[in-house]
């Protein structure tokens, strides 16, 4: 039997890795039509699920789901965003921008989607409706 490459063993570990870890997306049912924009005074929190999915949760215990029309790099990683707005809603036309832990750096600008209600699935710690 031969031994497999180096390149294909480090492949092979980085996949089995990838596939063991549980995502951080817990599902979700739409609970009612999408919005285009969310009321800013009305979000208690975000949370950053991976590079294209951000749940909104609602003062009102309310959830709200924005899947991004393309992927948002290194967003997942930093889980962190800065926006403009003048207005005091958020939607679908606005722009995120990720933000770097370290130093004062801006990373990918990335459009948002549409605001989809939905109720999570209970998924351990922080999966709230």
């Amino acid at each position: 039997m031969r031994p497999l490459p180096l390149a294909l063993l480090i492949a092979l570990a980085a996949s089995a890795t990838a596939a063991d870890r549980p995502s951080r997306v817990p599902d979700a049912a739409p609970a009612g039509p999408p919005v285009s924009c969310v009321g800013l005074p009305q979000i208690r929190e975000t949370r950053v699920r991976d590079d294209r999915t951000i749940d909104f949760v609602m003062r009102d215990g309310r959830v709200y789901r924005n899947v991004l029309p393309a992927n948002c790099p290194e967003l997942g990683f930093e889980q962190r965003y800065s926006y403009e707005t003048s207005l005091s809603e958020l939607c679908s036309t606005d722009i995120i921008h990720v933000l770097h832990a370290t130093g004062p750096f801006q990373g990918a600008s990335c459009g948002l989607g549409q605001f989809q209600p939905v109720t999570l699935a209970a998924q351990g710690r922080g999966a709230k409706r």
